[in-house]
């Protein structure tokens, strides 16, 4: 496919496999938890190309420092502090920080360990999101 033919998903996965070709950053990250949510804070230095994980549960995001350069669900965008996005669930992002910035997704959890969180809330492919999708479907099947 040419890029023109490639959704904006297949575009970030196969900037990501670029990306993943070339040293990577130990981002800073800082967790946060009160009942039912957990918060991770990513500081992202300026000049930095970076593409997000797939949630499998809508969530939000705040960005509350920075000039950023992010795709949405309405295409790239260029955005400043304060900002603030829900992602659908399977959202993957990509961006690009102009300055420094300070992300922050939270999730609903009562979780508190790290791995375990991990597990629960993000997919690490698109595959294993749709598998994740088809068991909850059917499962509601099955219960109904």
């Amino acid at each position: 496919k040419t890029i023109e033919e490639m959704t904006n998903r297949e575009v970030v996965n196969a900037l990501e496999i670029e990306m993943l070709k070339m040293p990577q950053l130990d981002l800073p990250i800082k967790h946060y938890f009160s009942p039912g949510l957990y918060a991770r804070e990513l500081f992202i230095p300026a000049g930095t190309l970076l593409t997000g994980k797939v949630h499998k549960f809508e969530h939000l995001n705040i960005m509350s420092q920075g000039d950023i350069s992010v795709l949405t669900e309405n295409g790239i965008k260029r955005v400043q502090a304060p900002f603030t996005i829900v992602s659908p669930a399977g959202t993957k992002r990509i961006a690009f920080a102009h300055t420094d910035t300070v992300w922050t997704t939270i999730c609903a959890t009562e979780e508190t360990n790290l791995d375990k969180i991990e597990n629960l809330l993000v997919a690490n492919s698109d595959a294993e999101y749709s598998e994740f999708i088809l068991a909850i479907t059917e499962n509601k099947k099955w219960l109904s």
